[in-house]
């Protein structure tokens, strides 16, 4: 695997490990932060990953690492030439460059054109989405609760989040002028690529990054108001915003099973009950909920702040999504 300031690589065929890849696109941030500050040098530290409990290391190489595969100029020629085969048209798109040669004008032919007028939404947050989109002309507002957070210009996608999970948009997608976009049922694309090493990393980093983004403006909000309604932000992304800012307090929430309890040292989990789940049962049931009121209050008891965690953050957010998940198509 390698890790530059443009991609991370995995060997082809191999499957993606989403907490190494976190891991990884969290070292990146700390290594461009240090860039931007005018820091050199390479760093001696040795890095290990959290999910596999110091099994795999990793430190900065002394060359900078080459992430584009040889045959670029070519990789480049045949996205062009499929695009304009088949939309009649061509974009750049690191998303098209993450899709295996083999089958890309397979997932070009089953992407439909759609037109898309001035101030048009086409991912409401809060409602569910089944699509994947890929801007071809346009661009196109990323908000959350009427806070513009990002903005998407030709060759990014939107709609990944359903690529983890289907369920509701944690974020509203709206065109700021007229504009182009292709799009596909995400059962179809995942159907088509998710056994592709190539597509996996590239929607880990992505989803990585738009993670960060929406929690930033969470977290802005959580600066002047500590409460809320579950259908506005869900309990994952509650968790996120606290995991993320490394926040130490306890998160109570009343949902539809009665009362619930996170208590959070510096933005990890260390003790969660709901009803008469406790534990890591309590956190997969909380994650399943839609509905409540929720409370966060700074501070811990001293018995709690010397408690152990219940398990890594990242593994325990992506078990309840993925039980969810199952349990949705049960």
């Amino acid at each position: 695997m390698q890790l530059s300031d443009k991609t991370f690589t995995c060997p082809v065929g191999k499957e993606v490990c989403l907490i190494l890849v976190r891991d990884m696109t969290q070292l990146l941030f700390t290594l461009l932060n240090e860039a931007g500050k005018g820091r050199k040098e390479i760093s001696p530290k040795l890095h290990s990953c959290s999910g596999c409990t110091g099994l795999i290391k990793f430190r900065q190489a002394e060359e900078p690492v080459q992430g584009i595969p040889e045959g670029k100029e070519n990789i480049d020629s045949r996205v062009e030439t499929v695009m304009q085969e088949i939309h009649g048209t061509t974009v750049e798109s690191q998303f098209l460059h993450s899709i295996p040669p083999e089958k890309l004008h397979q997932v070009l032919k089953s992407f439909k054109e759609v037109v898309v007028p001035g101030n048009t939404v086409l991912v409401e947050q809060g409602d569910k989405n089944s699509n994947l989109y890929l801007v071809v002309t346009g661009e196109f507002a990323v908000e959350t609760r009427g806070e513009q957070i990002a903005t998407l210009v030709a060759g990014d996608i939107f709609g990944e989040m359903s690529y983890l999970s289907p369920g509701t948009a944690i974020a509203t997608v709206r065109s700021l002028d007229d504009a182009q976009v292709l799009t596909v049922p995400i059962e179809d694309f995942c159907e088509m690529l998710e056994s592709e090493s190539s597509v996996q990393s590239y929607m880990a980093r992505l989803l990585a990054n738009r993670l960060q983004q929406i929690n930033q403006a969470r977290a802005r909000d959580f600066e002047s108001c500590m409460t809320g309604k579950l259908d506005e932000v869900l309990p994952a992304e509650l968790f996120q915003v606290f995991h993320m800012h490394q926040k130490t307090g306890v998160l109570s929430m009343n949902l539809d099973g009665g009362e619930a309890r996170v208590s959070f040292r510096e933005g990890c989990i260390i003790n969660a009950t709901y009803g008469d789940k406790e534990s890591q049962e309590a956190i997969f049931a909380i994650l399943a909920e839609r509905s409540g009121y929720y409370r966060f209050i700074t501070g811990l008891s001293a018995k709690e702040m010397r408690a152990a965690e219940i398990g890594d953050f990242m593994a325990l957010l992506m078990e309840g999504i993925k039980r969810v998940d199952e349990e949705g198509k049960g």
